[in-house]
């Protein structure tokens, strides 16, 4: 048998509800007046008390009466008759009245229901209607579609549904980010596998050609010489490869520490930034310190200055800023480095943290991916804007205390 829907059977119910006790009470009320009016009457006892009264008037009347006594008599004669006349007319119209009754109670009864019809289709379209919404969003949340936007006009209802939409609109984005982050999670660990066995294939040979090079460099003949330092440069650049690979395929390792965050942003600017690129740093003076792998944070930061440092090409002015935030979490530090280089192209700007990805001759494409993956496992977030011809930012939000502990 097919289940009836929902609001249908909670239209029955709460009709049931107010029909069912509204026809008991309307039952009970015509069963009782209908039986009261007839003894109300009192017909039955009138008629006896006149039957009584005639025969007593008719044995006063056989006795010897003054004028005044017999017109006592006759006085009480008719209003004895005029009482009966009254009982009999009343007992009449209770008798009729029993039907009237019955019709204005059945009235009653189909007012009252129509009305309690009404209100449960009300009350039914209040409840129902926005349940069947949010179990219609509970099935987009679990299939991963997107709930209809903010903007559309929701069902109607109790100001709590407002409230339990508004919740499972942040459940939806909670669960949507933790989805996006789990692919991004597998999917860098692919890449880090990737990487680190790369690393390891270049490695094992690298080292023999090194000695190789060096050995040809002390024993090669004059017109070899050219052909050596092609060797030796190209083993290098295979080197500085391998060492990319190797420093993506692994998570910063170690116990964490205290990192000062205003010395770490220093140094490693002043390390990276070559001659003819001028260096602005606005550094909050009293930046907490930050609990992490100091290393990692080096390097991180030391690939985005290189960066700029390569859109710079040469020449230019490379900003480096971090002031203490508010995350909703806590305290956190944010850190922005701007040049004015060329800049990115807007389709571009999203791939700039894919591993491999590079416009650089040589390049690797892992610096800025390196970068990404320090700061994410700091619990921290990145993102870059940029505007052709103008330059580019880059900005690291890192939290004072990681929620995680860091593997080692």
């Amino acid at each position: 048998m097919k289940q009836l829907r929902f609001r249908t059977r909670l239209i029955v119910i709460l009709s049931l509800f107010a029909i069912v006790p509204a026809a008991m009470l309307t039952l009970i009320w015509s069963g009782t007046v209908s039986t009261a009016l007839p003894l109300v009457s009192g017909r039955g006892a009138w008629e006896s008390v006149a039957a009584s009264g005639q025969r007593a008037i008719a044995s006063v009347r056989t006795a010897p009466l003054t004028a005044a006594q017999r017109q006592l008599v006759d006085a009480h004669e008719r209003e004895l008759r005029s009482s009966l006349e009254q009982a009999r007319r009343y007992s009449f119209l209770a008798g009729r009245s029993v039907r009237l009754v019955a019709v204005v109670g059945l009235f009653a009864l189909i007012v009252f229901g129509v009305a309690a019809s009404r209100v449960a289709g009300h009350l039914s379209r209040q409840l129902s209607r926005p349940l069947d919404e949010i179990v219609r969003w509970t099935s987009l949340i679990g299939e991963g579609k997107p709930l209809p936007p903010p903007g559309q006009r929701p069902a109607r209802g109790a100001p709590e549904f407002a409230t339990l939409r508004g919740r499972m609109r942040e459940m939806a984005t909670a669960l949507d980010a933790g989805r996006r982050r789990a692919a991004e999670t597998e999917r860098l660990r692919a890449y880090r596998e990737s990487a680190r066995r790369v690393a390891h294939e270049l490695k094992n040979p690298l080292t023999p050609i090194r000695f190789a090079v060096d050995r040809l460099r002390r024993q090669a003949p004059p017109e070899l010489r050219d052909t050596v330092e092609v060797l030796a440069v190209e083993s290098e650049r295979l080197e500085r490869i391998a060492k990319s690979f190797s420093a993506f395929g692994r998570l910063p390792e170690g116990p964490v520490a205290e990192v000062d965050i205003a010395d770490l942003l220093r140094h490693s600017a002043m390390a990276s930034l070559p001659p003819g690129i001028e260096l602005v740093t606005r550094i909050d003076d009293d930046l907490p310190p930050i609990t992490g792998h100091y290393d990692a944070l080096s390097g991180a930061l030391s690939n985005v200055v290189r960066n700029a440092v390569d859109a710079c090409d040469g020449k230019g002015t490379i900003t480096v800023e971090a002031h203490a935030v508010r995350n909703g979490v806590g305290t956190a530090i944010e850190i922005t480095v701007a040049d004015d280089g060329a800049g990115i192209d807007p389709a571009e700007l999203t791939q700039i943290w894919e591993p491999y990805v590079t416009h650089k001759p040589g390049g690797t494409g892992l610096g800025l991916a390196i970068a990404r993956q320090a700061v994410l496992a700091h619990d921290g977030t990145v993102d870059a804007t940029s505007t052709l011809g103008k330059g580019t930012l880059i900005r690291f939000v890192l939290p004072v205390e990681p929620a995680q502990t860091h593997r080692s």
